[in-house]
């Protein structure tokens, strides 16, 4: 085999890479680099490496290949903070809105909506809050009420392909407080609608004490322990903990984990 047909298999094994399913593919480099001589191979390989990881296709091969694969196409990764005080005050109301959009076949972040919240009912953040949250009172002024956000959110969700009935996502807490308490009761108490992608969801508490046999008492500080993790940004920090959170699942699924829905159904 010459050079310049080896060139032409191995260029057509990289423009055709995409369509090949992940048995297809090791057949068809096994079958090409049968035929090539080492010289040619070696010239060629590092050639087709590196295109095909400027598609992403690389990483994305490497990725489905170290765990197995998910049930859901997406996760909604949120983590709500809401005004607070001691002793707590009524009612409690969502000013960090963050959500991460997690790949489910490669574990990796695709997308964020984060937003902050005016509280309406105390719109004046007590020293408590903001020592606990980090947010002062100047990053909820002027922004947006819960009902706007969730229609951003909505926007979000349809923009980033998550409302196509095909695509298969799920949220997932750190616990059930955020969408079996925090949002349905600020929406009752507004009179808004909650959104039926908001009734289900995975609480990754619950997911690591079926993947590690231990309850996490202290939450994310614990799962970030028990996984060896460095724990990301502050505590009590909605993006922040979405990372942490994100982070820990990525961590349990490369173990083999597989995540489930723990909510029941409303």
């Amino acid at each position: 085999v010459s050079d310049a047909s080896g060139c032409s298999m191995i260029a057509l094994l990289h423009t055709g890479a995409a369509k090949f399913t992940q048995n297809v593919i090791p057949r068809a480099r096994q079958a090409v680099c049968s035929l090539l001589p080492a010289g040619v191979l070696k010239r060629y390989s590092s050639i087709v490496s590196r295109k095909l990881a400027s598609h992403g296709f690389g990483a994305s091969m490497a990725a489905m290949s170290s765990f197995p694969p998910q049930r859901y196409h997406y996760f909604l990764v949120l983590d709500f903070e809401a005004t607070c005080d001691k002793p707590q005050i009524h009612p409690q109301e969502i000013i960090e809105f963050p959500i991460l959009k997690l790949n489910g076949r490669t574990m990796e972040i695709e997308s964020t909506f984060h937003m902050y919240v005016q509280p309406v009912v105390h719109p004046q953040l007590t020293p408590f809050c903001t020592e606990l949250t980090g947010i002062i009172q100047g990053m909820v002024d002027g922004q947006p009420s819960l009902q706007q956000v969730l229609e951003r959110v909505d926007e979000w969700m349809a923009k980033e392909g998550l409302l196509d009935p095909s695509v298969k996502s799920i949220f997932v807490t750190c616990g059930d407080w955020d969408l079996k308490v925090m949002l349905p009761g600020q929406c009752q108490y507004l009179g808004l609608p909650v959104a039926d992608y908001f009734k289900q969801w995975i609480n990754l508490k619950k997911a690591y004490s079926f993947a590690m046999g231990s309850w996490p008492k202290n939450g994310l500080l614990d799962m970030n322990k028990g996984l060896n993790l460095q724990h990301i940004g502050r505590p009590h920090s909605g993006i922040d903990d979405c990372k942490n959170i994100a982070n820990i699942m990525k961590t349990l699924a490369h173990r083999g984990f597989i995540f489930k829905q723990t909510s029941k159904p409303f």
